[in-house]
């Protein structure tokens, strides 16, 4: 997560993505280490066992945590003023001129002006 914040200061939801993400890779990596390495062993059930237990068990902590994370990315995208794509263009398709940006609001004026003539 720390290394995460380094990288991706300004990109919250990449910083949830790589927290999801990184560790999501240890099954996919892991159980095909494990059988190559211990090819011929019987053991490599009891080997692959703390992998397989891993795995649910991080979609467990991970469905308690995605509600929590989402509310931090929101509340790190309004401190960082991050605005999602097509966001002002729906405020301009809507007529909110609330979410406009100032050279978007004076582009409105502009048509508006031009239409009344």
């Amino acid at each position: 997560w720390i290394s995460l914040r380094l990288f991706f200061s300004d990109e919250p939801k990449l910083r949830v993505m790589g927290l999801f993400g990184c560790t999501h890779k240890t099954v996919a990596m892991g159980i095909p280490l494990i059988n190559a390495m211990y090819e011929n062993n019987e053991n490599i059930g009891a080997y692959s066992l703390p992998l397989l237990i891993w795995h649910p068990m991080q979609l467990v902590v991970g469905t308690f945590l995605a509600p929590r994370l989402a509310a931090w990315v929101e509340t790190e995208k309004a401190r960082l003023e991050i605005k999602e794509d097509g966001e002002e263009d729906l405020a301009e398709k809507t007529g909110d001129t609330d979410k406009m940006q100032p050279d978007a609001l004076a582009d409105v004026d502009e048509e508006a002006a031009k239409s009344s003539s």
